[in-house]
């Protein structure tokens, strides 16, 4: 079954930075994976923050574009998601997220809390 641990959430102060890490039990230097970071608030959607391909092209939501980076050690199975700057409204859980294309398959990590503080 696919694993994916989140790690590095926690309390950061306002205008700081933050770098997540999600790591994947299965190799994902493939083109047949997609790895993604997402953010969901209570009582709101999901909300799609970046992508990842094989070969690191990568896309980032506008929201967050500008102060957010996507990046990935495929030796480590490993994404991680960097943001600066951050502000109180980024304060909620992040999620990793790999899609198999092939399968068609969606894999989800349990989520790490980011909470901003002044």
């Amino acid at each position: 079954q696919v694993r994916l641990v989140e790690s590095g959430g926690g309390l950061v102060q306002v205008g700081g930075s933050l770098r997540l890490s999600c790591a994947a039990s299965i190799t994902i230097d493939s083109m047949n994976i997609v790895m993604g970071w997402y953010r969901q608030a209570p009582g709101k959607p999901r909300e799609q923050l970046a992508t990842i391909y094989s070969h690191n092209d990568a896309d980032v939501a506008n929201p967050v574009k500008g102060r957010t980076t996507v990046s990935r050690d495929n030796a480590k199975n490993t994404v991680y998601l960097q943001m600066n700057n951050v502000k109180p409204e980024d304060t909620t859980v992040y999620y990793c997220r790999l899609f198999y294309r092939t399968l068609s398959a969606d894999y989800w990590g349990q989520g790490t809390q980011v909470t901003v503080s002044s």
